[in-house]
């Protein structure tokens, strides 16, 4: 691969974990949010899911505008008002000023997350587009390494506050790169056929694909079970395990060393094997790991080294499922990438932010119920793969 694809990937990847990494880094710091603001857990958690909804929903609109003014002038507009609602939050003096800077930076962090994949398949299609997409998820999985880290350090000096204005900075830094490192992928004549009717006519399109929506549903399990942890970890580890915020981000950072160590293998794997028949290995075991580590769990074996390991195991196969997903969703798509891009972003946070609701209806502070939360995430996505990609491969085989 040439210096330009890694530089490619760094710069998407780059982009891609600025919302995210708003989240990671500061998440060490929510026990002490809720008691700065007085606020108690339940309430705390809401600024995540006010950001998950966000920007769940703001994907949609981002995806068609992408289409049709071109990669670039959205990816401004978004990490504009994203550096905007961080100050915001940095600034705020209750939990409910918090939650709402926290959904308007989850606005502007959805430019982020939908037009890199967009631009991934302006450029590449088939196996070159999964080595991008798994590079791109390399550098997107630095952010769960180092913002819980660096988070930690930052709240050691600045408090959660420093989080914020963090951020900010990194906000920054991904405008430097976008105005100067990065060339528009959709060009003019490309954009002349894309506008309101076109995005609405793509969307009755794409919900009417059974291939697009049954890969985005299987890709927005996985990352529900990684969210559904995202979400309860903090006061499992730190509140019910006793680790301190630096141990917790040493803890956290371990499931992404193993997610984006074993996504680079993606390319590998599905140019020797395909990329359908990784994805459905990777799936299956993804679920296993994780149904095994929730029955174990039940049974009285709660201790953190067995979390620990299975959730290792388990994540390990989920950095197989979301890349192959992602690719194969958008294989079809390439007129319409950033308009499919958007609606399979929306849709896997909409399936997380509905798991993260389920499973704090159920959260007692211990790991159970999130292992079970999680457990429930990965058997739905193998059940959706046999129902569906299994059975069209075992079809194709016997033809």
């Amino acid at each position: 691969m040439t210096a330009p694809f890694f530089r490619i990937a760094l710069i998407l990847g780059l982009l891609s974990a600025i919302g995210p990494f708003a989240i990671d880094m500061y998440l060490p710091a929510l026990p002490s949010i809720g008691q700065d603001l007085h606020a108690d857990n339940n309430v705390t958690q809401l600024t995540l899911l006010a950001f998950f909804i966000s920007f769940a929903l703001a994907q949609l609109v981002y995806g068609p505008l992408s289409d049709m003014w071109g990669r670039k002038l959205p990816l401004y507009l978004g990490i504009g008002l994203f550096s905007v609602a961080s100050i915001g939050c940095a600034l705020a003096t209750d939990i409910e000023t918090l939650i709402a800077f926290r959904f308007v930076q989850g606005i502007g962090g959805a430019a982020g997350m939908v037009i890199p994949r967009a631009i991934v398949r302006d450029m590449h299609t088939g196996v070159q587009a999964a080595r991008l997409m798994s590079l791109l998820m390399l550098v997107f999985s630095i952010s769960p390494i180092l913002a819980p880290l660096t988070g930690s350090a930052v709240i050691e000096f600045y408090g959660w506050r420093g989080v914020f204005w963090a951020v900010t900075i990194a906000a920054f830094i991904g405008l430097v790169l976008l105005a100067t490192q990065l060339d528009e992928t959709r060009s003019p004549a490309e954009r002349s056929g894309s506008g309101l009717k076109s995005a609405m006519a793509a969307y009755r399109l794409l919900l009417t694909d059974r291939n697009f929506l049954t890969l985005t549903f299987i890709g927005g399990l996985g990352i529900s079970s990684f969210l559904v942890y995202l979400a309860n970890s903090p006061f499992v580890l730190i509140q019910h395990y006793g680790l301190t915020p630096t141990q917790y981000s040493f803890a956290f950072s371990i499931n992404a060393v193993s997610f984006f160590a074993v996504s680079q293998a993606t390319g590998w794997l599905g140019q020797r094997f395909g990329l359908v028949r990784v994805m459905r290995i990777a799936v299956s075991a993804f679920a296993l790991a994780m149904v095994v580590m929730a029955v174990v769990m039940a049974a009285g074996f709660n201790q953190l080294p067995v979390l620990a390991t299975f959730l290792f195991i388990g994540y390990g196969f989920l950095g197989l499922v979301i890349p192959t997903s992602a690719v194969l969703a958008l294989e079809d798509h390439g007129e319409i990438a950033g308009t499919a891009s958007s609606l399979m972003g929306t849709l896997h946070f909409v399936i997380a932010a509905v798991a993260m609701v389920i499973s704090s209806v159920f959260f007692d502070g211990t790991a159970v119920p999130m292992a079970a939360g999680i457990a429930l995430c990965a058997f739905s996505a193998f059940v959706l793969t046999q129902a569906t990609i299994g059975r069209r491969a075992a079809v194709a085989a016997a033809e």
